[in-house]
This record gives structure tokens, C-alpha cells and sequence, in this order.
């Protein structure tokens, strides 16, 4: 029997730890890894290689959607199930959009996670049943028209990098400590955070982390 080995990114311990005993009771399925943010996930699964990270959204220090999207960029074979609590289109779309093949919300029957893990193992798609049917219609529809709100967002995109900046800064770390938690320069992050401030044209921090709240980098749960 071939075994799906699964890595699980959640914050909560408590939460990390059940979901680990539910998946552990399937005959072939074993958990591999355990992360407590969206940075350990992607180093620990470029270190242990898993079939299928299961992620959670709001996570410190790197929160799940763009640490989705740096793991199918960095290693585009493994698949990526959302679980979080959060139901809202705006979610559910980014996490697409990063490369995530199934979404759940917690309030899923622990059934339901299972079967998420085997049909994106295959390479299919698993949604939860909460998710509507119109969303998906308009997620894959293809029209090639940008709204007036499509464009405002592109021409104030982020790179993957300045992301991860703005969402410590907003956590409350210093320059430094920032610097240090991405292995870079004091310089580098101060050039960074002058960017994002032009690009998004906010000066304040608690505008920076309006704007983060607003945009899912960070999350009150």
C-alpha cells in the first residue's frame, strides 16, 4: 500500500495535535511533519517532501495563502489543502489562486478532510460543501475582462517578498528582528518597508496594518 505523506501547518497545537490523531488512524495516510507557521512549512517541506500540506490561513510569521503559493512555486508536485475557519469567497479565492487544490472549513466533518487528502493525492479538486457553486463558476469562468477594483489591486500587488515584510511588520516585529527572521540585512528591510509604504501610499504603521487585516495577511481569529 502506497502511503500519502502529509504534512499539517497550523498554529493551534491543540488543533495540530487532533488533526495528526484523525489522520493517523487512516491506514494510508501518515503524517510526516508538523509546522507551526507558513515559513516551517515550506522549509520543513523542501527538507521531507510531503504528498500534501495541510494548511491553515491565519498563521504567524507567514500566514498560509502566501505560503501556499511560495510552496507550488518552489515545489509544484506537492498539493495543498486549506483548513481554516474562515468561509468568505474572498479566502476561498485566494486560496486558489495560490495553488491550493482543496478547501475545508473546520466546521467539516473529520470525514470530509480525509477524503480531501485522497482526491488531491489523485490530482483532483476538493471543496468544501460550504463553498457555493456560484463562486466556483466564477472562479474557473474566463472572460478576459478586468474590473475597475482588478486593476487598483494589480497596480498595488505586492512581490511575494514585500508581502512577507508587511505581514512581521504588522505582527509587531522590529526591523530588526524582521531582518533576522528572513536571513537579510537591516538595510534590506528598511529599503523594503519605503517600498511598500510608495506602493500601497500609506505612511503610518497602523495603516500598514489596517491594510494586512484587510487583505488576510494577518487575522483575528
Amino acid at each position: 500500500m502506497d502511503m500519502i505523506r502529509v504534512l499539517i501547518a497550523e498554529d493551534h497545537t491543540i488543533v495540530r495535535k487532533g488533526i495528526r490523531s484523525l489522520l493517523e488512524k487512516e491506514p494510508d495516510i501518515e503524517v510526516v511533519a508538523e509546522a507551526e507557521n507558513g515559513r516551517e512549512a515550506i522549509t520543513k517541506s523542501g527538507e521531507i517532501g510531503p504528498d500534501v500540506v495541510v494548511m491553515d490561513i491565519g498563521m504567524p510569521i507567514l500566514n498560509g495563502i502566501e505560503a501556499s503559493r511560495q510552496l507550488k512555486k518552489n515545489y509544484p508536485k506537492i498539493e495543498i489543502i486549506i483548513l481554516t475557519m474562515h468561509s468568505s469567497e474572498e479566502y476561498v479565492l485566494q486560496a486558489l489562486r495560490s495553488g491550493a487544490s482543496g478547501y475545508l472549513v473546520k466546521k467539516a466533518a473529520p470525514s470530509d478532510l480525509v477524503t480531501a487528502i485522497h482526491e488531491v493525492h489523485k490530482g483532483r479538486s476538493y471543496l468544501s460543501a460550504s463553498v457555493s457553486k456560484t463562486l466556483i463558476k466564477e472562479y474557473l469562468r474566463q472572460t478576459g475582462t478586468i474590473s475597475e477594483n482588478e486593476k487598483i489591486d494589480r497596480e498595488t500587488e505586492l512581490t511575494s517578498r514585500q508581502t512577507e515584510v508587511l505581514q512581521l511588520l504588522a505582527e509587531g516585529y522590529t526591523n530588526r528582528e524582521t531582518a533576522n527572521i528572513l536571513s537579510v540585512s537591516i538595510k534590506t528591510i528598511e529599503t523594503h518597508r519605503t517600498q511598500i509604504k510608495k506602493r500601497l501610499n500609506i505612511q503610518k504603521t497602523a495603516g500598514l496594518v489596517q491594510y494586512a487585516l484587510q487583505k488576510g495577511l494577518i487575522i483575528k481569529e
